[in-house]
């Protein structure tokens, strides 16, 4: 399955908010109560775009997979006990893929890619959180090298802060 990225545009963003929607519900019919209505909410899309952080990979045309990717992180991530805390990094925030696509790798490939796109540019280090509960996520992350550093509690419960140096 081939997928295309690229920056994500205003036209975009209907698509994406059904997207995150249609996961929600996937979500929280396995029990995984991370996302809500209140967030990933459209203004923090409009928001990425506006920033020029947010990106979409499309499989014959669909969106399959959003994700941001920049170097802002909440203060809570002043919790974890980073490795490389004296190297610059990128985050990966509100990686999400359509229920229509999950199950396939396109997350792995979405997270392989992300360290593809920073080659060349001196950073090597992904910083991310993840839910608690959310043994999909955690099952992933885990099997492409991220390492739990601390956790941040924030309104729907724990978030494990992971790192990679690639």
């Amino acid at each position: 399955m081939t997928i295309k990225y690229r920056k994500a545009e205003p036209n975009d963003i209907e698509e994406i908010c059904g997207i995150v929607h249609d996961a929600v519900d996937i979500m929280e019919r396995n029990n995984i109560f991370q996302w809500d209505a209140l967030y990933p909410a459209k203004e923090d899309f409009q928001e990425d775009i506006k920033k020029d952080q947010l990106y979409v990979g499309s499989v014959n045309g669909q969106i399959a997979v959003v994700y941001t990717l920049n170097q802002e992180c909440d203060k809570a991530y002043e919790n974890g006990k980073w490795k490389y805390k004296n190297e610059p990094f990128y985050v990966v925030h509100r990686l999400c893929v359509d229920p229509d696509f999950q199950n396939k790798g396109i997350a792995k490939s979405t997270l392989l890619y992300v360290e593809k796109q920073l080659e060349g540019s001196d950073i090597h280090v992904i910083r991310l959180d993840v839910f608690s509960g959310n043994p999909f996520a955690l099952r992933l992350y885990d099997s492409l090298g991220y390492y739990k550093v601390g956790h941040a509690d924030w309104r729907k419960g724990k978030f494990f802060l992971m790192e990679k140096h690639f």
